[in-house]
């Protein structure tokens, strides 16, 4: 069997082995694929894995050899299940495995916003505590999260781990999802009431026409006013210029984003200088142990396939 990876270096820039993947058959490993080079490089592939690069219909039809795609993410839609499905062309995700590390950065924007830590550590480079007339001096409001209200937008595994986080700080946790499921120390609650409510609103839902641009200037003139806003889903759920004007004019007190709409962004999106912008470049899955995780659920759902036994089969 003929495997294809077609964006390698997303799940394994160095650190970790192809090694099981090629337990499974002949394997090719493109750090990147453009578009124009996608269809040369699996001519002859059964097997496709891929992180972002896209699959539209027209480029599966042009594969008449490939029988699976394995999608080294969570989320599967840059390919066109529906012509998968007519095609023949078994798809399987991994789920799950970076719920721990996505709930981790969300809370390292928190507390990066409560304590300004890189701002308190330049400062002290800088010699300015050296010079100080006192033993201790703080350049921003230093903030404690015990009882603070922690807004939840979606509750699936990563939103359970970050209310996890949120009861161990002693916060309130408060809670809007399509879905619910029952879970002890957390209110369930209406998004314009959660909104209202929460000194920290973070976003776990997933990208569909109703939660597209659903923070936008409506919503965020719902929020309590010097709230802090976190997206580590999906940047299509945030109006960008919107929540710019709200950074800027000091609506909002801060925003922690690890997703933009477009990505890598161009350099004029509008929160890339907005006031309190803390902006990480989609790092929040990418921890070595989610990592491991992915590549050791990616050979297992291929090998399953082969197998006969297909899991986490979306089509």
């Amino acid at each position: 069997m003929k495997i294809v990876v077609l964006d390698g270096r997303a799940l394994n820039p160095g650190d970790l082995s192809w090694e099981f993947l090629e337990n499974l058959g002949e394997v090719q490993v493109y750090d990147r694929s453009a578009a124009d080079e996608i269809i040369e490089r699996c001519q002859d592939a059964e097997a496709v894995l891929t992180n972002k690069a896209v699959l539209p219909r027209e480029t599966l039809a042009r594969l008449p050899k490939l029988r699976y795609i394995g999608v080294t993410a969570t989320g599967f839609n840059i390919v066109d299940v529906e012509a998968c499905r007519e095609l023949g062309i078994a798809v399987c995700n991994v789920p799950a495995y970076s719920s721990m590390s996505v709930a981790q950065l969300v809370f390292a924007f928190i507390l990066e916003h409560c304590h300004h830590v890189g701002l308190h550590a330049e400062i002290v480079r800088q010699g300015r505590w050296s010079r100080s007339p006192d033993f201790a001096f703080w350049e921003r409001p230093l903030v404690e999260l015990d009882e603070l209200a922690l807004g939840i937008v979606g509750f699936g595994n990563i939103g359970k781990q970050v209310a996890r986080l949120g009861s161990a700080f002693g916060m309130e946790v408060l809670v809007h999802s399509r879905t619910r499921r029952e879970e002890p120390g957390v209110e369930w609650t209406d998004l314009e009431d959660l909104l209202h409510r929460s000194d920290f609103v973070t976003l776990h839902c997933p990208l569909t026409d109703q939660t597209q641009g659903m923070i936008n200037a409506q919503s965020i003139r719902k929020m309590k006013q010097g709230a802090f806003l976190i997206n580590t889903g999906r940047g299509q759920l945030v109006v960008e210029q919107d929540l710019a004007n709200a950074l800027n004019d000091g609506y909002l007190a801060g925003a922690g984003l690890d997703v933009l709409s477009v990505e890598p962004p161009p350099e004029d999106n509008p929160l890339i200088s907005a006031q309190n912008a803390l902006i990480t470049p989609h790092i929040a899955w990418a921890t070595r142990a989610a990592r491991v995780r992915l590549m050791k659920t990616t050979v297992e759902n291929l090998a399953a396939w082969i197998r006969g036994e297909p899991r986490n089969k979306v089509v």
